[in-house]
């Protein structure tokens, strides 16, 4: 299964974090993530530092985390999320400290985080919002320390579902704001409909992410009812992600 084999690879991680003492929260003041659109407004960008991924392997090392901060500001990002997962993504903690260096957008932290020490962990770099999967995560009562834990150190806690159980399982771990994967995590297909069909649940206040599988203006244009999408391949393999990015949120 992928879900196990993606909390296997934290293994050794997770044994680093809970037997050496974890470095201070960022005292530094963090922006705030994402705002829910207003009337009118485009729906918003979070553009993706993203090296690989486990469907499609590497997709670009040409881009260090600086320059790719600079193009997704220049392009007109609202946010910018950083793979720091090792083993599947080649990415790294310290990624999110370089793109700090070189933007002054709100970060995303995505990686398999399910464990208490790695909030603690995420909440020492400058991320303003760390991601959590209810696929990783089921039982909502874990599900909701964890997002308040990240809440009490001033970062948001995006919580990410595929279907409608999940859903359920967000709503009772006080989920505010929601993130739809298009991708399931199991057979990493991706299935663009699930957001299409779980926009219908949205509740006043909430604020809502769809990710996984666009590539053009016209298919952001469809997300009806969402305040942001995220984008990461696409950007990653153009050969000028600021041009690309423009076109997205043109």
């Amino acid at each position: 299964m992928n879900l196990e084999r993606f909390k296997l690879a934290k293994a050794a991680e997770l044994e680093r974090l809970r037997t050496q003492p974890l470095a201070r929260a960022s005292n530094a003041s963090r922006p705030g993530f994402l705002a829910p659109r207003g009337e009118g407004e485009p729906i918003r960008i979070i553009a993706e530092y993203k090296r690989a991924s486990p469907s499609r392997g590497v997709i670009s090392e040409r881009f260090s985390p600086e320059e790719i901060a600079t193009c997704y500001t220049a392009g007109g990002a609202a946010a910018i999320s950083v793979l720091t997962e090792e083993k599947y993504f080649l990415g790294k903690l310290d990624f999110l400290h370089r793109v700090a260096s070189r933007t002054h957008l709100p970060l995303l932290r995505k990686d398999f985080i399910f464990d208490e020490a790695q909030v603690r962990e995420a909440a020492a770099t400058p991320a303003s919002a760390l991601l959590l999967m209810v696929a990783l995560t089921p039982d909502a009562t874990q599900l909701r320390a964890l997002r308040e834990l990240a809440e009490s150190f001033g970062m948001a806690a995006v919580v990410e579902v595929f279907d409608e159980r999940e859903l359920e399982i967000a709503r009772e771990a006080g989920a505010k704001v929601i993130q739809v994967n298009n991708r399931n995590l199991e057979t990493l297909k991706v299935d663009v409909t699930a957001s299409s069909r779980l926009i219908a649940h949205k509740r006043a206040g909430e604020i809502w992410i769809s990710a996984s599988g666009y590539e053009t203006r016209a298919q952001i244009e469809e997300l009806t009812g969402y305040d942001a999408a995220l984008v990461g391949t696409s950007l990653m393999q153009a050969a000028d992600p600021r041009a690309a990015l423009e076109a997205l949120c043109s």
